[in-house]
Protein backbone atom coordinates (compact mmCIF):
# COMPACT_ATOMS: atom_id res chain seq x y z
CA UNK A 1 0.00 0.00 0.00
CA UNK A 2 0.95 3.69 -0.80
CA UNK A 3 -0.19 6.95 -1.78
CA UNK A 4 -2.60 7.25 -4.50
CA UNK A 5 0.22 9.48 -5.89
CA UNK A 6 2.97 7.34 -5.53
CA UNK A 7 6.07 6.89 -3.52
CA UNK A 8 6.46 10.24 -1.47
CA UNK A 9 9.73 11.64 -2.08
CA UNK A 10 10.98 14.09 0.74
CA UNK A 11 13.00 16.63 0.59
CA UNK A 12 14.07 17.72 3.54
CA UNK A 13 16.22 20.69 4.94
CA UNK A 14 19.51 19.34 7.03
CA UNK A 15 18.17 21.26 10.28
CA UNK A 16 15.23 18.47 10.21
CA UNK A 17 17.54 15.92 10.64
CA UNK A 18 16.41 15.28 14.62
CA UNK A 19 12.33 15.44 13.47
CA UNK A 20 13.10 12.82 10.19
CA UNK A 21 12.79 9.56 12.28
CA UNK A 22 9.43 9.99 13.88
CA UNK A 23 8.21 11.76 10.41
CA UNK A 24 9.32 8.54 8.95
CA UNK A 25 8.05 6.26 11.73
CA UNK A 26 4.43 8.10 10.90
CA UNK A 27 4.42 7.40 7.09
CA UNK A 28 5.51 3.85 8.18
CA UNK A 29 2.62 3.03 10.12
CA UNK A 30 0.37 4.46 7.50
CA UNK A 31 1.98 2.39 4.89
CA UNK A 32 3.05 5.46 3.02
CA UNK A 33 6.41 4.37 0.76
CA UNK A 34 9.36 7.32 1.11
CA UNK A 35 12.37 7.66 -0.10
CA UNK A 36 14.04 10.75 1.90
CA UNK A 37 16.76 13.26 0.94
CA UNK A 38 18.38 15.99 2.64
CA UNK A 39 19.45 19.10 1.43
CA UNK A 40 23.01 19.50 3.29
CA UNK A 41 24.26 22.30 1.89
CA UNK A 42 22.26 21.40 -1.46
CA UNK A 43 19.48 23.36 -3.02
CA UNK A 44 16.05 22.11 -1.90
CA UNK A 45 14.79 23.20 -5.71
CA UNK A 46 17.52 20.53 -7.25
CA UNK A 47 16.36 17.49 -5.17
CA UNK A 48 12.89 17.92 -6.13
CA UNK A 49 13.94 18.69 -9.77
CA UNK A 50 16.02 15.19 -9.64
CA UNK A 51 12.98 13.31 -7.43
CA UNK A 52 10.57 14.64 -10.49
CA UNK A 53 12.74 13.54 -13.22
CA UNK A 54 13.00 10.18 -11.77
CA UNK A 55 9.41 9.83 -11.60
CA UNK A 56 7.86 10.73 -8.28
CA UNK A 57 4.73 12.79 -8.43
CA UNK A 58 4.29 13.23 -4.45
CA UNK A 59 6.99 15.49 -3.38
CA UNK A 60 7.07 16.78 0.51
CA UNK A 61 8.69 20.03 1.90
CA UNK A 62 10.17 18.83 5.44
CA UNK A 63 11.06 22.55 7.15
CA UNK A 64 10.12 26.05 7.15
CA UNK A 65 8.67 28.04 4.00
CA UNK A 66 12.24 28.51 2.46
CA UNK A 67 12.22 24.85 2.39
CA UNK A 68 8.95 24.73 0.66
CA UNK A 69 9.95 27.40 -1.85
CA UNK A 70 12.53 25.43 -2.89
CA UNK A 71 10.55 22.58 -3.05
CA UNK A 72 8.38 24.80 -5.27
CA UNK A 73 10.54 26.03 -7.55
CA UNK A 74 12.09 22.70 -8.63
CA UNK A 75 8.38 21.77 -9.55
CA UNK A 76 9.56 23.83 -12.59
CA UNK A 77 11.87 23.75 -15.87
CA UNK A 78 11.21 26.56 -18.83
CA UNK A 79 8.08 28.18 -17.18
CA UNK A 80 6.04 25.27 -16.58
CA UNK A 81 5.61 22.06 -14.39
CA UNK A 82 8.09 19.26 -15.35
CA UNK A 83 4.75 17.11 -14.63
CA UNK A 84 1.07 17.64 -14.67
CA UNK A 85 -0.03 18.97 -11.56
CA UNK A 86 2.58 17.79 -8.95
CA UNK A 87 1.78 17.18 -5.34
CA UNK A 88 3.41 19.38 -2.77
CA UNK A 89 2.92 17.89 0.77
CA UNK A 90 4.78 20.49 3.60
CA UNK A 91 5.71 18.86 6.89
CA UNK A 92 6.66 21.87 9.07
CA UNK A 93 9.69 22.27 10.46
CA UNK A 94 11.54 24.89 12.93
CA UNK A 95 8.93 27.97 13.78
CA UNK A 96 6.88 25.83 11.33
CA UNK A 97 5.05 26.68 7.97
CA UNK A 98 3.12 29.49 7.54
CA UNK A 99 1.82 28.35 4.22
CA UNK A 100 0.46 24.76 6.46
CA UNK A 101 -1.37 27.55 8.97
CA UNK A 102 -3.16 29.20 5.79
CA UNK A 103 -4.98 25.50 5.72
CA UNK A 104 -5.11 24.57 9.46
CA UNK A 105 -2.33 21.63 9.46
CA UNK A 106 -0.54 20.56 12.45
CA UNK A 107 3.21 22.71 13.12
CA UNK A 108 4.38 19.72 14.67
CA UNK A 109 5.91 17.41 12.08
CA UNK A 110 4.60 13.98 13.49
CA UNK A 111 1.49 14.56 13.78
CA UNK A 112 1.45 16.83 10.42
CA UNK A 113 3.19 13.45 8.39
CA UNK A 114 -0.50 11.64 8.94
CA UNK A 115 -1.84 14.60 6.44
CA UNK A 116 0.46 13.20 4.02
CA UNK A 117 -1.81 9.46 3.96
CA UNK A 118 -5.14 9.66 1.76
CA UNK A 119 -6.22 11.65 -1.77
CA UNK A 120 -7.59 14.88 -0.78
CA UNK A 121 -5.50 18.07 -2.25
CA UNK A 122 -6.56 21.05 -3.28
CA UNK A 123 -5.20 23.13 -6.35
CA UNK A 124 -3.04 26.24 -5.13
CA UNK A 125 -2.14 29.05 -7.16
CA UNK A 126 1.41 30.47 -6.78
CA UNK A 127 3.27 33.87 -7.63
CA UNK A 128 5.76 33.88 -10.64
CA UNK A 129 7.95 37.20 -8.91
CA UNK A 130 10.61 38.71 -10.65
CA UNK A 131 12.92 41.32 -8.90
CA UNK A 132 15.43 44.03 -9.71
CA UNK A 133 19.28 43.22 -8.69
CA UNK A 134 21.68 45.42 -7.91
CA UNK A 135 23.52 45.20 -10.96
CA UNK A 136 20.76 46.32 -12.94
CA UNK A 137 19.53 42.85 -14.28
CA UNK A 138 16.73 40.35 -12.75
CA UNK A 139 15.97 37.55 -10.88
CA UNK A 140 12.63 35.30 -11.20
CA UNK A 141 11.16 32.56 -8.64
CA UNK A 142 8.14 31.13 -7.67
CA UNK A 143 6.70 31.65 -4.65
CA UNK A 144 3.48 30.33 -2.34
CA UNK A 145 3.26 32.41 0.31
CA UNK A 146 3.22 35.70 1.17
CA UNK A 147 5.84 38.54 -0.14
CA UNK A 148 6.60 41.80 1.95
CA UNK A 149 8.46 44.75 -0.22
CA UNK A 150 9.23 47.76 2.07
CA UNK A 151 9.59 47.57 6.03
CA UNK A 152 8.62 44.16 6.23
CA UNK A 153 11.45 42.74 3.74
CA UNK A 154 13.75 44.97 5.47
CA UNK A 155 12.91 43.73 8.89
CA UNK A 156 13.98 39.99 7.64
CA UNK A 157 16.83 40.59 6.18
CA UNK A 158 17.76 42.36 9.34
CA UNK A 159 16.38 39.65 11.53
CA UNK A 160 18.26 36.64 9.10
CA UNK A 161 21.77 39.24 8.92
CA UNK A 162 22.15 39.74 12.94
CA UNK A 163 24.48 37.85 15.27
CA UNK A 164 23.35 33.91 15.64
CA UNK A 165 24.60 33.96 19.10
CA UNK A 166 21.05 36.46 19.70
CA UNK A 167 19.40 33.26 19.41
CA UNK A 168 15.22 34.01 18.89
CA UNK A 169 16.58 37.52 19.90
CA UNK A 170 17.19 37.76 16.36
CA UNK A 171 13.56 38.41 15.15
CA UNK A 172 13.66 41.18 17.70
CA UNK A 173 16.80 42.91 16.39
CA UNK A 174 15.70 42.49 13.21
CA UNK A 175 12.52 44.13 13.50
CA UNK A 176 13.55 47.18 14.88
CA UNK A 177 16.30 47.47 12.90
CA UNK A 178 14.23 47.28 10.01
CA UNK A 179 11.37 49.85 11.51
CA UNK A 180 14.94 52.37 12.01
CA UNK A 181 15.96 51.72 8.63
CA UNK A 182 12.91 52.11 6.66
CA UNK A 183 11.44 55.76 5.66
CA UNK A 184 8.32 56.03 3.87
CA UNK A 185 8.68 56.76 0.16
CA UNK A 186 6.68 57.30 -3.29
CA UNK A 187 5.17 54.24 -4.36
CA UNK A 188 3.24 53.01 -7.00
CA UNK A 189 1.29 49.70 -7.46
CA UNK A 190 -0.46 48.86 -10.52
CA UNK A 191 -2.62 45.75 -10.25
CA UNK A 192 -4.10 44.27 -13.67
CA UNK A 193 -5.46 47.88 -15.14
CA UNK A 194 -5.61 49.76 -12.32
CA UNK A 195 -2.10 52.35 -10.65
CA UNK A 196 -2.50 53.14 -7.45
CA UNK A 197 0.54 56.07 -6.49
CA UNK A 198 0.89 57.18 -2.73
CA UNK A 199 2.75 57.37 0.28
CA UNK A 200 3.40 53.66 1.84
CA UNK A 201 6.18 52.17 3.64
CA UNK A 202 5.28 48.56 3.25
CA UNK A 203 3.53 46.55 0.78
CA UNK A 204 2.50 43.07 1.15
CA UNK A 205 1.10 41.12 -1.73
CA UNK A 206 0.03 37.75 -0.54
CA UNK A 207 -1.27 34.56 -1.91
CA UNK A 208 -2.41 33.12 1.40
CA UNK A 209 -3.18 34.21 4.98
CA UNK A 210 0.03 34.27 7.58
CA UNK A 211 3.75 35.31 7.76
CA UNK A 212 6.86 35.93 10.38
CA UNK A 213 5.82 32.68 12.39
CA UNK A 214 1.76 33.10 12.71
CA UNK A 215 1.40 36.82 11.57
CA UNK A 216 -2.15 36.91 10.13
CA UNK A 217 -0.74 39.51 7.45
CA UNK A 218 -3.35 39.09 4.82
CA UNK A 219 -6.56 37.35 6.75
CA UNK A 220 -8.57 37.77 3.47
CA UNK A 221 -6.49 35.78 0.46
CA UNK A 222 -6.60 32.29 -0.32
CA UNK A 223 -4.46 30.20 -1.93
CA UNK A 224 -6.81 28.66 -4.87
CA UNK A 225 -8.76 31.45 -5.88
CA UNK A 226 -6.89 32.79 -9.08
CA UNK A 227 -6.40 36.87 -7.07
CA UNK A 228 -3.54 37.94 -5.25
CA UNK A 229 -3.99 40.45 -2.48
CA UNK A 230 -2.30 43.26 -1.59
CA UNK A 231 -1.96 45.58 1.45
CA UNK A 232 -0.56 49.14 1.27
CA UNK A 233 0.37 50.69 4.36
CA UNK A 234 0.34 54.21 3.90
CA UNK A 235 -0.48 55.27 7.69
CA UNK A 236 2.59 56.27 10.36
CA UNK A 237 5.18 53.73 10.75
CA UNK A 238 4.54 53.21 14.07
CA UNK A 239 1.66 50.75 12.92
CA UNK A 240 4.08 48.29 12.36
CA UNK A 241 4.08 47.72 16.24
CA UNK A 242 0.46 49.15 17.41
CA UNK A 243 -1.55 46.90 14.77
CA UNK A 244 0.67 43.56 16.07
CA UNK A 245 -2.10 42.66 18.76
CA UNK A 246 -4.56 42.61 16.46
CA UNK A 247 -2.37 40.88 13.56
CA UNK A 248 -1.47 37.92 16.48
CA UNK A 249 -5.10 37.78 17.28
CA UNK A 250 -7.51 37.54 14.41
CA UNK A 251 -5.76 39.22 11.60
CA UNK A 252 -8.41 42.20 12.13
CA UNK A 253 -6.10 45.00 10.95
CA UNK A 254 -8.23 45.60 8.22
CA UNK A 255 -10.17 47.73 6.94
CA UNK A 256 -8.12 50.71 8.16
CA UNK A 257 -8.03 54.05 7.08
CA UNK A 258 -4.30 53.41 6.46
CA UNK A 259 -4.06 50.11 4.40
CA UNK A 260 -5.16 50.13 1.19
CA UNK A 261 -6.06 46.93 -0.31
CA UNK A 262 -6.23 46.19 -3.38
CA UNK A 263 -6.70 43.08 -5.81
CA UNK A 264 -5.27 41.75 -8.95
CA UNK A 265 -6.22 38.28 -11.38
CA UNK A 266 -3.46 38.87 -13.80
CA UNK A 267 -0.24 40.79 -11.79
CA UNK A 268 0.88 43.46 -9.49
CA UNK A 269 4.23 45.75 -10.06
CA UNK A 270 5.21 47.67 -7.23
CA UNK A 271 7.85 50.35 -7.99
CA UNK A 272 8.99 53.07 -5.11
CA UNK A 273 11.12 56.30 -5.26
CA UNK A 274 13.62 54.58 -3.09
CA UNK A 275 14.82 50.85 -3.32
CA UNK A 276 13.25 48.78 -1.72
CA UNK A 277 13.95 45.57 -0.57
CA UNK A 278 11.59 42.71 -1.54
CA UNK A 279 11.16 39.19 0.71
CA UNK A 280 9.30 36.44 -0.80
CA UNK A 281 8.20 33.64 1.66
CA UNK A 282 10.73 35.48 4.05
CA UNK A 283 13.58 34.49 1.61
CA UNK A 284 14.94 38.00 0.86
CA UNK A 285 14.91 38.77 -2.70
CA UNK A 286 16.03 41.67 -4.49
CA UNK A 287 14.29 45.10 -4.90
CA UNK A 288 12.01 46.97 -6.71
CA UNK A 289 11.04 47.82 -8.92
CA UNK A 290 9.29 43.95 -8.38
CA UNK A 291 6.31 41.92 -10.47
CA UNK A 292 4.13 39.36 -9.01
CA UNK A 293 2.33 37.56 -11.64
CA UNK A 294 -0.79 35.31 -10.55
CA UNK A 295 -0.10 31.64 -11.82
CA UNK A 296 -3.31 29.58 -11.33
CA UNK A 297 -3.48 26.33 -9.92
CA UNK A 298 -0.30 24.54 -11.23
CA UNK A 299 0.30 22.18 -8.53
CA UNK A 300 -2.39 20.67 -6.04
CA UNK A 301 -1.22 20.53 -2.30
CA UNK A 302 -1.80 17.63 -0.21
CA UNK A 303 -4.46 18.08 2.85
Amino acid sequence: MTSPFGVLALIADAGMRAQLPAVERALAARGLEHRTFVANGIDPAALARDALDEGHRFVVAVGDDATVQGVVNGMFRDGRTILEEPVLGVIPGGNGSDLARSFGLPNDAGTAAVHMAGEHTYPMDLMKVTASLPDGGHATRYAHNLAQVGMGAEQAVRAATAPTWLGDARRFAGFWRGYLATKATAVTVEHDTRTWEGTAWNVVVANAQFTDGGLRLSPRSFPGDGILDALVFTGPRSGAYTQLPRLFRHGDHIPDPHIKELKARIRFEVRSERPFPVVADGVPFGMTPVTFQVVPRPILFKL
